[in-house]
């Protein structure tokens, strides 16, 4: 009977190989074309600083970062945001909440939690959101509750 058994799960598995193959996809039609993936939306590159939809949203990224190093060793984006450069560069400097430890206490150099700037800061592109966005802040929607007769 143990001599038996695999021979039996053997055949039963070749079969099935076997009509695979041969036989129409999993939901008895045959397997689709490979379609080709959209290509990768350009990133937005004119500097323009953008404005913020809610209180303490992390300020996104209006330049392209794609060959920015940015892992344990070094921080491309603080060679313009860093405190030290930004008079240079004349970008803005990170938020002095950057230098602070989860508990609270002001740091002399970036914290080490707010070290990888893209955990929050994200690059902007000119791809198309695949669904509408109804997002309204908080100030559209107390003025749409007074000019509907206050809501309820």
């Amino acid at each position: 009977m143990k001599r038996i058994l695999p021979l039996i799960l053997a055949a039963a598995l070749a079969g099935t190989a076997a009509r695979a193959a041969d036989g129409p996809g999993l939901r008895g039609t045959d397997f689709p074309t490979v379609n080709e993936a959209a290509p990768i939306a350009k990133e937005t590159a004119d500097d323009v600083k953008r404005e913020r939809n809610y209180p303490d949203q992390p300020p996104v990224i209006p330049h392209a970062i794609r060959d920015y190093q940015l892992d344990l060793n070094t921080n491309k984006c603080l060679t313009c945001h860093g405190r030290e450069h930004t008079g240079e560069s004349q970008a803005p400097m990170i938020s002095v909440t950057h230098f602070q430890d989860r508990t609270g206490q002001t740091l002399g150099a970036v914290a080490p939690r707010r070290y990888f700037c893209t955990q929050c800061h994200v690059p902007q592109s000119e791809a198309q959101p695949p669904v509408g966005n109804m997002f309204k802040d908080v100030d559209t929607v107390i003025r749409d509750g007074r000019a509907g007769g206050g809501g309820k």
